[in-house]
């Protein structure tokens, strides 16, 4: 299984979907939570090439994006194979 980081934050609603999606699947996430670690915010926008908003999600080396990405991987039945690598 791939590498998993996701950016949130608790009070998102978005953050929590996604990250139940994940769980859903079994995947194991680093859930890098920066309203606790605001030093963070900008290595996720660099990292995320200027996406600002939560969730960013990152598996492996891949960029998903944010939630509605991450559910639409899942539509698409490619979200799988990416997990696996």
């Amino acid at each position: 299984m791939q590498k998993i980081d996701i950016y949130t934050k608790g009070y998102c609603p978005y953050c929590k979907r996604a990250k139940s999606l994940l769980e859903a699947k079994g995947a194991a996430y680093n859930d890098i939570e920066i309203d606790k670690q605001p030093e963070l915010r900008d290595s996720m926008i660099a990292r995320a090439n200027g996406g600002s908003t939560v969730p960013q999600i990152f598996i492996g080396d891949t960029h998903v994006g944010g939630c509605d990405d991450l559910f639409a991987l899942e539509a698409n039945g490619k979200l799988d194979a990416l997990l696996a690598g």
